[in-house]
């Protein structure tokens, strides 16, 4: 074997059998520290009760809004949420997925793992599946959040998992620009599942995965997507929520 293989291979060996490497928190700046340090996860990342089914802060089982609301519109089942979509995690998350910074997923997965319900969620579903891209979308940033998210679960929790159980068929206007109505409609036979999926999933439990949540448009069209190809119930993690207008800071 060449030597630049040799020392290629031992290098790949010492970095896999490792410990943590040391570094500085990303938040306060620890030294040294993992990437989150204990303290900021305590202030920033607190446990919190949430709507089982919007996933808003809420103590004592679903909010107001989705009791006046028996239908939930076919949307997921239940969401379950680590962070909410504000300081830190949100600079945090713009690293994650629009800087190309795809080790995020790793912490991110440890927070979701720590969020109440999300080991049972994970248990009882059949199928661990990635919310899609694109190939526009995928090639544009480099890396597919979703899908890495899934990966880092998997490695620590390992379950069964679809990586194509969806595909996306296209992504219209930026979702972010639009409000909730104009995103349904934006998304409306955005989601499909293959052909060949077809007799996996039907019907099967299905977890997606999604890094942020905003108005649940994105959620609501691929789980619908799932439901009509057969699934019988769907259910959602992600790892941040963005604050609806009146939520209170945790």
């Amino acid at each position: 074997m060449p030597l630049a293989a040799r020392a290629t291979n031992a290098l790949r060996h010492l970095v896999a059998s490792a410990p943590v490497w040391p570094s500085a928190c990303q938040v306060c700046g620890l030294w040294p520290s993992r990437p989150l340090c204990p303290a900021c996860l305590a202030r920033f990342a607190p446990a919190a009760e949430r709507c089982p089914r919007c996933a808003a802060p809420h103590a004592g089982g679903l909010c107001a809004p989705c009791r006046a609301r028996p239908d939930p519109e076919a949307g997921p089942a239940a969401r379950f949420v680590a962070v909410d979509y504000r300081f830190p995690w949100d600079g945090l998350v713009a690293r994650f997925k629009f800087r190309g910074e795809a080790g995020w997923a790793g912490p991110f997965a440890e927070r979701l793992l720590a969020t109440p319900g999300v080991v049972a969620a994970l248990d009882a579903a059949d199928w661990i599946a990635p919310v899609p891209l694109t190939p526009a979308r995928l090639a544009e940033r480099g890396h597919h959040p979703p899908w890495e998210l899934v990966k880092a679960l998997r490695q620590r929790h390992p379950r069964p998992v679809c990586a194509d159980a969806l595909v996306r068929l296209r992504d219209g206007a930026a979702q972010h620009r639009l409000a909730r109505t104009e995103r349904l409609h934006n998304l409306h036979g955005a989601f499909a599942v293959p052909p060949p999926r077809l007799s996996a999933l039907a019907g099967a439990r299905v977890l997606l995965v999604d890094d942020v949540v905003t108005t649940g448009a994105t959620l609501q069209a691929a789980a619908q997507a799932l439901r009509a190809a057969g699934v019988a119930r769907v259910d959602a993690l992600v790892f941040a929520r963005t604050p609806a207008p009146g939520d209170a800071a945790p």
